[in-house]
């Protein structure tokens, strides 16, 4: 399997910034495609970033965790890639939304263990499994589905049969959405790197209960980590996908926090 990537990014040299934004699509792991975050995308390019926005096996072909080694390889392919495509190396950040705030949590946390390596990227003119680390320097995660065990309950709850549905794609039981959980993995110690978290929750999101991402907030500030809630009230999920005055308000609220990440805090 071939998986691409989309950069974006301004056409004139002189307005790059020379930083580099992996980003990852939701769509319960089960659909949805490197193109499904352009508005996104365009707007990080059109503030100067160099974009990545991934393709990666979900439901559609395979189980947790191999859309984290893909995305793992996505971040060691921009690392080790940098000369060519202008950007500094040491300062990549992450950014994902709802299924995809998962993975990119899991993989920043999580960047080089034994389970998320293993997909080849292009590097020196050849695909390799490189040791290059998966390593970056923020998050942004956008209304993100961190505790995927908790979510399929609620969607289970309210009947949200398409939500079920992708859930079981990805997954191959319930054991087994425990296990992916973000604040599992950070209660239990296993996070190798707690880089600087920055977490969109839309007030009237219908996917992903609040509850769930306050857990999320505490697991992560109990573990030492740096997390900025941003909390959005009466918007729906994914509000910042499309145009408008929110998700422009959305991008003036974190910017700050892109700013200081990406040049190292």
């Amino acid at each position: 399997m071939e998986l691409l990537a989309e950069l974006y990014r301004p056409r004139n040299a002189s307005e790059r910034l020379g930083r580099a934004v992996v980003m990852v699509h939701g769509g319960a792991w089960s659909i949805g495609d490197r193109l499904s975050m352009q508005h996104l995308a365009e707007e990080f390019a059109r503030r100067g970033m160099s974009v990545f926005s991934l393709d990666f096996r979900d439901g559609r072909s395979g189980k947790h965790p191999c859309a984290v080694a893909d995305i793992a390889a996505g971040v060691r392919y921009v690392r080790a890639n940098a000369e060519r495509l202008e950007v500094d190396p040491d300062h990549i950040g992450l950014v994902g939304s709802s299924s995809g705030g998962h993975l990119v949590l899991v993989t920043a946390i999580q960047p080089d263990v034994d389970a998320h390596r293993g997909t080849p990227f292009e590097m020196d003119g050849a695909f390799q499994d490189a040791p290059v680390s998966a390593r970056t320097s923020y998050v942004i995660a956008l209304w993100p589905v961190s505790d995927p065990l908790f979510r399929f309950r609620y969607a289970q709850a309210v009947g949200r049969e398409e939500l079920v549905a992708g859930h079981r794609s990805y997954y191959r039981d319930e054991p087994h959405m425990a296990q992916a959980s973000v604040q599992r993995t950070l209660a239990a110690g296993e996070a190798e790197e707690l880089p600087p978290v920055a977490v969109v929750q839309p007030g009237a999101d219908a996917n992903v209960p609040q509850e769930m991402t306050l857990q999320l907030v505490r697991a992560y500030q109990r573990a030492g980590g740096v997390l900025n809630y941003l909390f959005y009230p009466g918007l729906p999920h994914g509000f910042g996908h499309q145009p408008s005055p929110d998700t422009d308000r959305m991008f003036e609220d974190f910017w700050p926090f892109v700013e200081r990440y990406s040049r190292g805090g």
